[in-house]
């Protein structure tokens, strides 16, 4: 009709919405060498350390670099200490921080157990809360003996260090797992990687709800 006035919609109460308290994921940071950033056909999110990221539910951030170790720095001209303080020593604290390495460290044991000693003295320096785990130098086929001596010496370190070390040394990890070079995990090896590693970390009580 001309000149009536509009008849006003019906409002509608609606419930309050409920009350969220999302769940943080676990920060978890690791630094690491080809193992971990991955390496030929196998990509970053296809390594171990992603693979088990997604099992456990992190949020995860990776540094380091192919080739590089504790003494090693490889093509990119960083230890895992330079990795630490450039990629890492900078963001908020993790709630864990892993340290793999070792493979790439062909060189007198000593340098390496000092090497790896003062990278977690500083780890622990910035950030005294975070929990630490070293995991040792990995080979998919048989390690040579001089792997074994740089292995015991970065495992000296983290227990001075009172830090927990996992060693996957001597482990066999089954057809499939090495790439053509002879060296690095297939995608099967990764996830062999990554099961050995979820099932070590719960072990140590370093797992989704530890």
């Amino acid at each position: 009709m001309v000149g009536s006035s509009p008849i006003p919609a019906p409002t509608i109460d609606l419930p309050p919405a409920p009350e969220s308290h999302p769940i943080r994921a676990p920060l978890v940071m690791v630094i690491g060498d080809s193992f971990t950033v991955g390496s030929g056909p196998v990509r970053g999110w296809e390594s171990y350390a992603a693979r088990a990221a997604r099992e456990l539910g992190w949020q995860l951030v990776t540094a380091g670099a192919a080739g590089t170790g504790f003494v090693n720095p490889g093509r990119v001209r960083r230890t895992f200490q330079r990795s630490f303080e450039e990629e890492l020593s900078w963001r908020p604290a993790p709630d864990l921080l892993i340290v793999s390495g070792g493979h790439n460290d062909r060189t007198v044991p000593g340098r390496v157990h000092r090497a790896a000693r003062q990278l977690l003295a500083a780890v622990r320096s910035r950030w005294p809360q975070t929990r630490v785990v070293v995991v040792g130098p990995i080979w998919m086929g048989r390690a040579p003996r001089w792997a074994y001596g740089v292995r015991d010496a970065i495992a000296v370190a983290a227990g001075e260090e009172a830090t927990v070390f996992l060693d996957p040394l001597g482990r066999t990890w089954g057809r499939g797992a090495i790439l053509g070079d002879g060296v690095h995990p297939t995608s099967r090896g990764h996830v062999r990687l990554a099961h050995w590693l979820v099932t070590a970390l719960r072990e140590h009580g370093a797992g989704a709800d530890g």
